[in-house]
């Protein structure tokens, strides 16, 4: 039995721990996060500056082409440049096959139906005044980047 004289107290809990500094997990897990956002932002920068690159480039290779016509012949060239990167034979498809090929991706076909069917023949056309070169030229620079920037 326990002895009269014998003082008790009574039981205190410790104070909770502050919560700063946070521990080094989390430090560790703070940096781990900081390290993939920094990685996604540099890659998303570094594949915006490479579509930038290739759309100077388009853009360069047109505006030496002189007249319409050279400026169709000039666009159909570079696609077919950037075609070989996906397919061995792209460079030498022709007529709707080459058409179908550029609409691969994209939406309504805009090649094959649309104002990209310029590419088939518009580079031998005596008059291309009826086609609308500047949606022409947009159509064709953004499949160009695309073909350009994709990864087979």
């Amino acid at each position: 039995m326990a002895a009269p004289d014998l003082v008790l107290r009574d039981i205190h809990q410790p104070s909770a721990p502050p919560w700063w500094p946070p521990a080094p997990g989390w430090w560790w897990l703070a940096a781990a996060i900081l390290v993939v956002c920094l990685a996604i932002v540099v890659w998303r920068v570094l594949r915006a500056w490479e579509r930038r690159r290739w759309q100077r480039t388009f853009d360069a290779e047109v505006a030496l082409a002189g007249s319409n016509t050279g400026r169709i012949a000039v666009m159909s060239s570079l696609l077919r440049r950037a075609a070989r990167r996906h397919r061995a034979d792209g460079d030498r498809l022709q007529g709707d096959d080459w058409l179908t090929f550029l609409d691969v991706g994209q939406r309504g076909a805009p090649f094959k139906s649309g104002v990209g069917a310029a590419l088939r023949d518009g580079a031998f056309r005596r008059d291309t005044g009826a086609l609308d070169l500047d949606a022409l030229h947009a159509l064709a620079r953004g499949r160009f980047v695309d073909l350009m920037t994709k990864r087979a």
